[in-house]
């Protein structure tokens, strides 16, 4: 089952401020979402994780080194909705995770 992955307004914002290298690569992992936006139990810590974030589940995306990506997955709707992308020393300042 593939799913439509939907960017935030502030995501599209913070995409489109990278260097073209860095578009390319975001770009590239958020559209893997679309196909398995689920962590998968045998791969480790890899890099998706689900978090609870003020009592509700949310996904973490590493992208690289340098990008943290947040979203929730829809069942019904057959979405993934891309919440925020941060540069990861934020993401780790603001949710406080690994």
């Amino acid at each position: 089952m593939s799913y439509e992955v939907l960017l935030a307004e502030e995501v599209r914002e913070y995409v489109a401020a990278l260097d073209e290298k860095s578009k390319r690569i975001v770009k590239d992992n958020l559209r893997k979402l679309a196909d398995e936006p689920y962590p998968r139990p045998d791969a480790g810590s890899g890099d998706r994780e689900t978090l609870v974030v003020d009592g509700e589940e949310l996904y973490r995306l590493h992208i690289g080194r340098t990008h943290t990506a947040f979203y929730d997955v829809l069942e019904d709707e057959h979405e993934v909705r891309v919440i925020e992308v941060l540069d990861i020393d934020e993401a780790h300042k603001r949710y406080g995770f690994d």
